[in-house]
């Protein structure tokens, strides 16, 4: 379904939590372009660059449409799903974590919907008591999902693997029951366990969990895959679908907290 036309009216405002990180001497609160632009064309929303200020964050959610969790080159510390750091070296940001675990709770008690992606996806899983593999190449039976870092962007967001849409999902609503789709790869980390509340909504053929939604869809829409539906989108009729159907959940919300 296409985004309803809003040249009459306000576009929705959804509010892209920010990453932390170091650049010299100094700390920046930074969203990567491509899920702003993603955003903007896809779901046919406005954008508010939410700044890692922790709970000080919760403060805007009630002037929002929706949330959007991004990708990020840094984890959910373990610690916050009663786990030990495996590798010394996993990149971190606790201010987002700070900022992102809180805001999920508060979204879906208020009902603002809420997209991940990637990090978003499993900072969700984690923010709702699930847990993670960190490092899902280790886990036997598991396949390595990473991208190859030498290989060209292009490449490395190319399509890697299919996912399986499960029966009665929102994913396979949206894509008319086409229960195999292609989607990219380029995590190092994934659902261990899903956390309650949560359905499974595709899977990897190796059973990791690769997308998830509310069991019950009336408390409100939450939708979040492990893949990167932000890149090259326009390009990928499913991948453009998952930010369309967040967009009118984004303008279904506007017209309540503005009537």
């Amino acid at each position: 379904m296409k985004p309803q036309s809003t040249s009459s009216v306000l576009r929705p405002l959804v509010g892209i939590a920010c990453c932390t990180s170091m650049q010299g001497a100094h700390r920046f609160h930074m969203v990567g372009d491509k899920y702003i632009q993603a955003a903007r064309s896809g779901a046919d929303v406005s954008v508010l660059l939410l700044p890692a200020l922790g709970e000080e964050s919760l403060g805007l959610l009630s002037q929002l449409d929706g949330i959007l969790l991004t990708g990020s080159h840094s984890n959910v510390e373990p610690r916050h799903y009663g786990a030990a750091q495996q590798q010394e070296d996993m990149l971190t940001d606790p201010l987002r974590d700070a900022t992102t675990l809180t805001l999920v709770r508060a979204a879906l008690k208020q009902q603002v919907p809420v997209l991940g992606i990637c990090r978003g996806f499993q900072e969700i899983n984690v923010a709702l008591g699930g847990s993670l593999h960190q490092a899902v190449q280790e886990v036997a039976g598991l396949q390595d999902h990473r991208e190859d870092k030498s290989q060209s962007l292009q490449q490395q967001y190319g399509i890697s693997h299919p996912v399986e849409l499960q029966p009665g999902g929102h994913l396979a609503q949206l894509m008319k029951g086409a229960l195999s789709q292609q989607v990219n790869s380029l995590h190092g980390q994934g659902v261990q366990r899903l956390a309650p509340g949560l359905r499974a909504e595709a899977l990897a053929p190796d059973g990791l969990v690769e997308a998830f939604s509310l069991q019950d869809s009336s408390a409100g829409f939450l939708l979040a895959v492990q893949w990167h539906p932000e890149w090259q989108m326009e390009q990928h009729p499913f991948y453009q679908a998952i930010f369309e159907t967040f967009g009118n959940a984004c303008r279904a919300r506007a017209s309540v907290r503005n009537a």
